[in-house]
């Protein structure tokens, strides 16, 4: 359980970061909603886990921003004295077949999905390691695991977050800090509702399972991560896929 722990999740508004700190607060976590441009949809979150009981509060802040990241850590540290919990779940998609891709779409999906994981766990390092705790978990992608078509830009950001994981995962162990990475496949969303059912179906087809996933069967892995008995794993990449990734 998560009782006295402090949680700040990127991107939480909707989707994953949504039932993320859904999940998380009904452990016992107090979670910060980060969000970068929905406030309203950022609030909902909030009170729809106030009214279960648990504890949570909105937080503005575009990720990419490396001052911006510093002024949201630093207001949470100044508010609570300690951040326990990090999750870097903040992304964006510009899809497209890289010949036709721009430069601007590369830029901005490397800038959210990536420099911003690096921005907030920069600003948050100084706390993590004076205190000796903490779990920092990163949203990756089976894409950056096997590559889709269409997303090199999305793809090369979430394989360099797997990356970014294994690295400062060495570099905290000795600290007893935790860091992982949760590599999720096809999980429904505002964007997989809208597909056409033989759309849905050929993607339900490449699931060794037979079905999409759930923002919720993100968040159990993350909340087992960001628990105690989670301890002993740090560096590693979980696949909630449904075998995907196989």
């Amino acid at each position: 359980m998560l009782e006295g722990k402090i949680a700040l999740v990127t991107g939480a508004s909707r989707g994953i970061g949504r039932a993320i700190a859904k999940e998380l607060a009904a452990k016992g976590a107090t979670v910060i909603v980060n969000y970068s441009g929905s406030e309203q949809a950022a609030k909902e979150t909030v009170n729809e886990i106030r009214g279960n009981g648990g504890s949570a509060e909105e937080m503005q802040c575009d990720v990419s921003d490396f001052n911006a990241c510093n002024q949201m850590i630093s207001a949470v540290l100044e508010k609570y004295g300690q951040l326990d919990i990090l999750v870097n779940n903040a992304g964006i998609t510009k899809d497209g077949l890289l010949l036709r891709m721009s430069e601007a779409d590369y830029d901005a999906v490397l800038d959210i999905n990536l420099k911003g994981a690096f921005n907030t766990i920069r600003h948050a390092s100084k706390a993590f390691l004076k205190q000796r705790s903490g779990r920092i978990i990163n949203i990756a992608s089976v894409s950056g695991i096997l590559g889709n078509a269409g997303q090199a830009n999305y793809s090369a950001s979430k394989a360099g977050m797997i990356g970014l994981t294994k690295s400062v995962a060495r570099e905290f162990a000795s600290r007893g800090i935790c860091v992982n990475a949760v590599a999720p496949g096809f999980i429904a969303s505002d964007m997989t509702e809208k597909l056409p059912q033989k759309a849905k179906d050929e993607l339900t087809a490449l699931i060794p399972l037979g079905r999409i996933g759930q923002p919720e069967d993100v968040a159990r892995a993350v909340a087992f991560l960001a628990d105690p008995s989670s301890d002993y794993i740090t560096g590693q990449v979980l696949c909630v896929d449904g075998g995907m990734a196989i």
